[in-house]
């Protein structure tokens, strides 16, 4: 028997931009609890990105570019009579900004050969330029849904 489901926390916004959406992004690139490293890296690729767009405010950058890579649709598998089929559904607004999130900091990280706060910075300008990995990303996951349009009704 399953227990209750849990609770979702508030997010506290940063200090420094006073953004929930910048709290989230830092605990994304958050690894073994170092919140102070996260929020260097997080708070060097805003400063990069306001030096190479310096009428534009950073938080509107980023917020631009993760609204460019959020999935509307995705698949999912769903088991009816001994087989696996891979239903296409929408997306929650939550676990849309929690996936966007976690395809620039994966990507960003898998860049090699500069720091993190450079690339993560890349990564966001090439999202707000409508361009890049993450957007690739999104696009597949898109696909993929398409392809399975056949299997909604399985949706439940």
């Amino acid at each position: 028997m399953r227990r209750r489901r849990a609770e979702k926390r508030e997010v506290v916004e940063d200090n420094k931009y006073h953004s929930i959406l910048i709290t989230r992004l830092i605990n994304t690139v958050m690894k073994w609890g170092q919140k102070t490293i996260a929020q260097k890296i997080v708070y060097g690729a805003l400063d990069i990105i306001s030096q190479k767009y310096p009428r534009n405010n950073p938080l509107e950058v980023l917020q631009k570019a993760v609204e460019n890579i959020k999935p509307r649709l995705e698949v999912k598998s769903r088991r009816v009579g001994g087989a696996t089929y891979q239903v296409p559904m929408e997306v929650p607004p939550d676990r849309q900004l929690s996936l966007a999130l976690r395809w620039i900091v994966s990507l960003a990280d898998a860049r090699k050969g500069n720091q993190m706060k450079d690339s993560l910075a890349a990564e966001i300008i090439e999202a707000y330029n409508g361009q890049g990995n993450a957007i690739k990303k999104r696009d597949e996951v898109h696909k993929m849904a398409q392809a399975n349009k056949a299997f909604a009704h399985f949706r439940w």
